[in-house]
């Protein structure tokens, strides 16, 4: 038998729960191998997505999220060593999904007779732009805070090391996360980033792996007040949560 040609596999986006090729047919060589270079039009794909998909996601119980998380941490334990400490992360968040509410909203006096109430609600989608190093924990340190509160997430991943975020999307795709929940994309960072910081569909975008390139991004995101987050990728908190929820404050009146 004659020896197999070798065949590169071509990795491509992760948009909607499947995983089409970039529309312009781009890609561009990481690690060894084919990878797709997103477009524009693969960025507003991927906002629409995630759009569609937020109702399902933020709509789901607390609880319910936590027990889609645990389940992804499970999947991915399994996948290997290499993910150990990305699964421990998963768990950590997972346990935080059904306990914003009581750490993060409070009761609050008022002069009446009315119950006042603040509770956390997500943002809506979520731009991330995540750091090169460490190229999938860095990524998910990102990802996890914004996904645990309810929102839907694009997310760019390193473009030095892209293959670790597309084993994660392998994972997502046969998990209990909407499709569109999470999206993520390969490519050039400072091409996408900017059209995910002035895409006027997009609630808050993380620049936490923008290095000097963030002051550029927040003025765009200033055209429609998006909220910019600075993050910390090797801190686990449920400050980094908070930062992609918005407090919504509830009055009833007392006895009805």
């Amino acid at each position: 038998m004659a020896d197999r040609l070798p065949v590169k596999k071509t990795y491509k986006l992760f948009i909607g729960g499947a995983f089409p090729r970039s529309e312009s047919g781009r890609t561009y060589e990481a690690e060894g191998r084919n990878v797709a270079r997103a477009s524009r039009k693969d960025v507003r794909d991927a906002v629409r997505a995630a759009r569609s998909a937020l109702p399902k996601w933020a709509g789901m119980t607390a609880y319910n999220r936590g027990q889609v998380l645990y389940r992804i941490a499970e999947m991915i334990e399994a996948r290997g060593s290499e993910f150990a400490e990305l699964s421990t992360g998963l768990v950590w968040y997972a346990g935080w999904a059904d306990k914003l509410a009581q750490v993060l909203g409070s009761s609050n006096p008022v002069a009446g007779p009315y119950f006042n109430f603040t509770v956390p609600e997500p943002t809506g989608v979520v731009a991330v732009v995540a750091p090169d190093e460490p190229p999938l924990l860095g990524l998910v340190s990102r990802v996890l805070p914004a996904l645990t509160g309810g929102n839907a997430v694009v997310a760019v991943a390193s473009e030095a090391h892209p293959l670790a975020a597309i084993e994660l999307a392998e994972a997502l795709a046969t998990s209990d996360v909407p499709g569109g929940a999470v999206n993520l994309l390969t490519g050039h960072r400072d091409e996408l980033a900017p059209w995910l910081a002035s895409h006027m569909d997009v609630n808050a975008i993380d620049v936490t792996g923008a290095d000097g390139g963030s002051a550029d991004l927040e003025r765009a995101a200033a055209d429609n007040v998006k909220r910019v987050v600075h993050g910390n990728p090797d801190t686990q908190s449920p400050w980094e949560i908070a930062s992609f929820l918005e407090l919504k404050t509830v009055w009833h009146p007392v006895g009805q």
